[in-house]
């Protein structure tokens, strides 16, 4: 699987996890130089807190568009170092 914005691979791996229609990828998996940390934060009652990421493509800015659980409440361990993208990046096979 493969995260694709503004016509560059983000992520790529075969050790997807599915959780709640999003597909989460290993830290490791993400290419760190398209990422800038970002100031957002959210709860999810279930998952725990948030922290986001700002997608950086080629002077393109996506706000926000790449979330990951740094310390996931038990019930969701296993995405802890782990990545999910939305706002217009596209995932495929």
């Amino acid at each position: 699987m493969k995260a694709i914005w503004n016509g560059e691979v983000i992520a790529q791996s075969d050790k997807i996890i599915n959780l709640e229609g999003n597909k989460y990828f290993p830290a490791h998996a993400v290419n760190p130089a398209f990422l800038k940390k970002s100031e957002t934060h959210t709860v999810c009652p279930w998952k725990g807190h948030a922290s986001y990421y700002d997608i950086v493509v080629n002077g393109k800015i996506n706000k926000d568009a790449a979330w990951y659980y740094p310390d996931p409440k038990p019930m969701a361990s296993k995405i802890k170092n782990y990545v999910a993208f939305w706002k217009g990046v596209e995932i495929k096979s």
